[in-house]
């Protein structure tokens, strides 16, 4: 039986998104999937081709962008290969109307991803509901 390799990668201030990235793990761990969850400064581009699916974290930071010192570099280097790879994108945010995540959700498909499911966004602590679309998402990957 073919187990799917699993990277959820994420970046956190606050701990929001780092709750979220353990539901994802926790999700795709249930579907059978052999996981590996890595903050952004412990991902590169290098690791993509090891993985059948990444799910990427991030918070909405500023004015509605990724996290600009270690996620964005992480992320921008990472764009070459996410064509046709499956991934899944979530973040927690404070303020605003999740405008982040549609702008990373048009870049990644202006890459080529395969985007598995919709996107996951929660205003700061993760929820029940929250938690449960993370689970779901992780699962997606798995697919």
């Amino acid at each position: 039986m073919f187990m799917s390799k699993v990277a959820v990668v994420y970046w956190s201030g606050t701990g929001n998104t780092e709750a979220m990235a353990a539901f994802v793990a926790e999700g795709a761990k249930g579907k059978g999937a052999d996981v590996a969850l890595l903050t952004s400064s412990e991902f590169d581009v290098s690791m993509m081709d090891n993985y059948d699916a990444v799910a990427f974290g991030c918070p909405s930071m500023g004015s509605e962008q990724l996290e600009e010192s270690e996620f964005e570099p992480m992320f921008t280097s990472c764009e070459a290969k996410l064509g046709g790879k499956k991934i899944a994108l979530f973040g927690s945010y404070g303020w605003g109307d999740g405008e982040w995540m549609r702008n990373w959700e048009e870049t990644c498909q202006s890459d080529g991803a395969v985007l598995v499911c919709e996107s996951v966004i929660c205003n700061n602590t993760p929820d029940d509901e929250a938690a449960e679309n993370c689970r779901a998402l992780g699962a997606a990957l798995t697919v």
